[in-house]
């Protein structure tokens, strides 16, 4: 395990979490850099001759290096500061998890070429959709000072955050833009975890705990899009669709991975 450069990794997600949002060169400096040991520490963990070294924390921690990127992308064009202040923290912590939950290495030999692929994509979906929760928490509180005045009178860092954050409508925009890119990515990883089953895992499609909280998170950010299109659904309803998608989501790997790792102590893939 690489433990010093993810905790180097963690150590600068928090500082720049600390930092004054004035010094925008300094975060985003501290943010590439702390993504980069990030990054190439999983890389060397997750990816062995032969085999791939897959587990919750591999797969949590995965989910917010891509998520770290696409706040620090977002960031260089709308003022995203409030996201700072939720994503960054989260991915310090994620990033040193698997120093104390490593997984278990999956052996490729028997296994289509296309298993890689398909742990990437369902990462990425993940990913998409976490960065989609993150924002649908943002604007939960950014509604909920515009309606409460005695929120609005508040100026700790955390209003400060929310109070520099775009438009709601702009917000909502990125939302959905967000969500239907994760869905398209959670839609090739349901399709090819069925369809594929064999080819990809060495056994038959069948329904299990992973399978069903997926295909059940399929659903939810299915049916919120289907609204937005044809019920012209936003606001509250949104949030609340996008909030219970991915908890949804997060309960189909890492919930059921946590529980098998963790309390059941077994280290199946």
């Amino acid at each position: 395990m690489h433990t010093i450069l993810f905790i180097l990794a963690a150590l600068l997600y928090i500082g720049s979490a600390l930092l004054p949002s004035g010094q925008r060169a300094a975060i985003s400096a501290a943010t590439a850099l702390g993504w980069l040991l990030h990054g190439g520490a999983l890389w060397a963990d997750m990816v062995q001759p032969g085999a791939l070294r897959i587990g919750f924390a591999m797969v949590l921690s995965a989910t917010l290096w891509i998520s770290v990127a696409a706040y620090w992308l977002e960031n260089r064009n709308l003022s995203l500061d409030g996201l700072r202040v939720l994503v960054l923290p989260c991915a310090a912590l994620a990033v040193i998890l698997p120093a104390a939950f490593p997984g278990a290495l999956v052996p490729l030999e028997g296994k289509s070429s296309l298993f890689p692929w398909h742990v990437a994509i369902a990462i990425l979906a993940y990913s998409t959709l976490t960065i989609a929760a993150f924002h649908a928490v943002l604007m939960a509180l950014q509604e909920s000072r515009l309606h409460a005045p005695a929120e609005a009178g508040r100026r700790d860092w955390l209003a400060l955050a929310i109070d520099r954050l775009p438009a709601l409508l702009t917000m909502e925009k990125l939302l959905f833009r967000l969500i239907g890119f994760g869905f398209g990515l959670l839609t090739l990883t349901v399709v090819s975890g069925i369809g594929f089953s064999e080819q990809l895992f060495g056994t038959p499609f069948k329904l299990d705990h992973k399978n069903a909280f997926t295909m059940l998170s399929w659903l939810l950010f299915g049916a919120l899009l289907a609204g937005r299109l044809w019920r012209g659904w936003r606001g509250k309803t949104a949030l609340r669709f996008t909030l219970t998608g991915f908890a949804t989501l997060l309960l189909a790997y890492v919930g059921s991975r946590f529980v098998l790792e963790v309390v059941l102590h077994r280290s199946l893939a």
